[in-house]
C-alpha cells in the first residue's frame, strides 16, 4: 500500500498538484494552483486507507491519533518531502497531504521581493511572517532561514511542528526541533533555546499567548526571532499579539513589540494571468521609528497610512504591491518546478535515539565516566571490593563518600564487607 502512495505522490508532484486528498470510497482529490479537483479513475477503499495510517505512522504518532482522533506528520516520499494530517470524518479516516519541495527553493525561485533578503543579515528584532493557512508561510521562511545559511555565520534553532523542510548547516549551525519528537512543547523549547546560544530562533507558528510572550522575550533578549501568524492585515496581526495578554499587562507588550519588530510580510498567493501559475502577493511594514511610535501611542488605525508614505522604506500595502510589482511583467519562476523530485530530500534522514525515549528501557547502570582509559586499578590490602556505581538519574559528583551509593554484588566477600563497616565506623564515616 506504501508502494502505491509512494506512485501518487510523484505523480502528483509531476503535475504539479500542492495538495492531495485520500479518503476512503472517494476519487483522490487534489489541488492545482489554488482550485480543488477531482480524479475519479482513482479511488482507494477504506481497508486500503487505514492500511497506509498504519504503515506511515510510528508508535508514538498512532498514540496521538488515538488520543487526539488526528495527528500532523512530515516525512520524505519518493523523494519528496510531504506534510501528512490524518484525521476522522462522517466518511472514515483521512489523509491530507501537502507537497514540499525536496530541497529549500531560494528567494528568487519564489517570486518574493528582493528587499526579503535583508532579513538575513538582520542580528537582532522581531520578523513575523502573517496570512492565511496554506498561503506558503512556512516555506517563505525556510527560503530566509537557508538565504541565511548561505550567507552568515550564525547559530539557528527551529521550533516546528512538524518539520517540513530540512535545513542543512553550510555557513550557520541549524539545529531543528519537531515538537512532540524533540521538544514536548513549543513553550518549553522556548525556554530550553535561551540556554542554547543561539543567534537566530525560529518559531512555526503563534497560537497562544504563553508561546507569544516567550517569543517576544527572546527577541527583546537581542535575537533574531521569526515566527508566523494567521493574520489577514497588518493592523489584525499586531492586535493579536497586543490583545493576547490580559488587559494590565497590555501596555508592556506594546512596547516590547515597538522595540522589538523589523519587519512584517503579509503574504498571499494570487492567480497571475500572464504567468499563468499562483504568486505571491505581499505587504510589507518595516520597523521604523514611525512605525514604533504608532504601536506604542496605540494607534494601530494608521497603520495603512504608514505603509503609504513609508513607501521609501520599502514598505508596500498589498494593493500598491500589485500595481508596482506583480503588474510590471517580470519574468516569474514557475513554483511547479520546486516540486518535482529530487536527491537532496532522499539524503535527509532524521537521527533517533533511545536516551529521550520515556518508554525505552533504561534500567542499566551507568558507571561514572573517567578520562583515564586504563582499566581499573585492584584494591589494596584492606579496602572493600564493593563497587561504586551510578544509576540515571543521580548526579555524577559530590557521590564518592555516600556510602548508600555502594552496590553489593554476588562477588563480594563477606569478611571485606565486614572489614570495610568497621574501617568507616572508627573514621566517623
Amino acid at each position: 500500500m506504501f508502494k502505491k502512495f509512494n506512485q501518487l505522490i510523484v505523480s502528483g508532484a509531476q503535475r504539479g498538484y500542492s495538495d492531495l486528498h485520500i479518503c476512503g470510497g472517494q476519487p483522490i482529490v487534489y489541488r492545482k494552483e489554488g482550485k480543488i479537483n477531482f480524479n475519479p479513475d482513482i479511488q482507494w477503499r477504506q481497508a486500503d486507507v487505514e492500511t497506509l495510517i498504519r504503515a506511515i505512522l510510528n508508535k508514538r504518532q498512532y498514540e496521538i491519533l488515538r488520543r487526539r482522533w488526528s495527528v500532523d506528520l512530515a516525512i520524505s516520499v519518493g523523494n519528496i518531502r510531504v506534510r501528512i494530517s490524518i484525521f476522522n470524518t462522517d466518511l472514515g479516516p483521512s489523509i491530507a497531504v501537502r507537497l514540499l519541495p525536496g530541497i529549500v527553493p531560494t528567494i528568487d525561485k519564489l517570486n518574493l521581493h528582493p528587499s526579503v533578503r535583508e532579513i538575513s543579515s538582520l542580528k537582532s528584532g522581531l520578523v513575523l511572517i502573517c496570512g492565511t493557512t496554506g498561503c506558503g508561510k512556512t516555506t517563505t521562511i525556510a527560503s530566509i532561514l537557508d538565504n541565511l545559511n548561505q550567507q552568515r555565520s550564525a547559530h539557528v534553532v527551529t521550533l516546528e511542528d512538524p518539520i517540513e523542510y530540512r535545513i542543512k548547516s553550510v555557513k550557520s549551525f541549524v539545529e531543528q526541533r519537531e515538537v512532540g519528537t524533540h521538544v514536548p512543547s513549543v513553550e518549553r523549547g522556548l525556554i530550553d533555546v535561551m540556554r542554547a546560544d543561539p543567534d537566530v530562533i525560529m518559531v512555526g507558528e503563534l497560537r497562544d499567548p504563553v508561546t507569544i510572550r516567550l517569543t517576544l522575550n527572546a527577541a527583546e533578549s537581542g535575537h533574531l526571532v521569526i515566527a508566523t501568524l494567521h493574520a489577514t492585515n497588518m493592523e489584525d496581526a499586531l492586535y493579536r499579539i497586543i490583545n493576547s495578554v490580559p488587559p494590565e499587562a497590555e501596555e508592556y507588550v506594546r512596547y516590547q513589540l515597538a522595540s522589538t519588530l523589523s519587519w512584517i510580510i503579509l503574504q498571499k498567493l494570487v492567480y497571475h494571468e500572464k504567468a499563468g501559475f499562483r504568486v505571491p502577493l505581499l505587504g510589507i511594514l518595516r520597523g521604523t521609528s514611525q512605525i514604533k511610535g504608532i504601536i506604542r501611542d496605540k494607534k494601530l488605525h494608521q497603520i495603512e497610512n504608514a505603509l503609504h508614505t513609508g513607501k521609501n522604506d520599502g514598505m508596500f500595502t498589498q494593493e500598491r504591491y500589485l500595481k508596482e510589482v506583480l503588474d510590471v511583467g517580470k519574468q516569474y519562476s514557475n513554483p511547479g518546478i520546486n516540486f518535482k523530485p529530487s536527491a537532496e530530500a532522499a539524503a535527509d534522514a532524521a537521527v533517533t535515539t533511545m536516551l529521550f525515549d520515556v518508554e525505552a528501557d533504561h534500567t542499566e547502570v551507568w558507571t561514572n565516566p573517567t578520562t583515564d582509559p586504563s582499566p581499573p586499578a585492584k584494591p589494596l590490602p584492606g579496602e572493600s571490593a564493593v563497587k561504586k556505581k551510578f544509576r540515571p538519574g543521580q548526579e555524577l559528583t559530590g557521590m564518592d563518600d555516600d556510602d548508600s551509593q555502594y552496590i553489593i554484588t554476588d562477588s563480594d566477600a563477606l569478611t571485606d564487607l565486614i572489614a570495610k563497616a568497621e574501617i568507616d565506623l572508627l573514621s566517623g564515616r
